[in-house]
């Protein structure tokens, strides 16, 4: 995590809030950050394309729907994405538009029951649910001529 902070800091890019490690309190005796925001950030950064698995939350504005899908899809990830629209109907046809093993729309659950997954360089196949069953069968197929 603090990597992935000291590259977006080299690159000019700077969180409004948190970016750093807790320095005091009960927090500071683990390894442990602080939730971090940025806002605006350039679809080529690092923190825009990587798979940060931490409280971070990366913002970034767009044109129009065809700009914000592209942007989604633009990395080599896949693992869980979230989109937010007034629009239910638009946030449902984004989502099943974008790249990702689990989509949100407007903060839809991700519960303990929701199969879990990426696609791309996130990984292959599922875990939870009745998808990750397939985990635990040997698939055969048998063809038979009857002529």
């Amino acid at each position: 995590m603090l990597g992935h902070f000291a590259e977006a800091r080299a690159h000019g890019i700077h969180p409004l809030t948190g970016g750093a490690a807790y320095d005091e309190g009960p927090a500071a005796q683990g390894q442990f950050v602080r939730p971090t925001v940025y806002a605006n950030v350039p679809p080529d950064a690092g923190i825009a394309r990587e798979e940060i698995f931490g409280p971070v939350l990366v913002t970034a504005t767009f044109a129009d729907e065809a700009e914000a899908l592209e942007r989604a899809n633009a990395t080599e990830y896949g693992l869980v994405a979230s989109v937010w629209s007034g629009d239910l109907a638009r946030g449902l046809r984004l989502a099943e538009q974008i790249d990702a093993g689990q989509v949100a729309v407007n903060g839809g659950p991700l519960t303990i029951e929701t199969p879990f997954g990426g696609y791309k360089q996130s990984g292959y196949g599922r875990e939870k649910g009745l998808e990750a069953l397939n985990e635990y069968a040997q698939l055969k197929t048998i063809s038979v001529s009857l002529q």
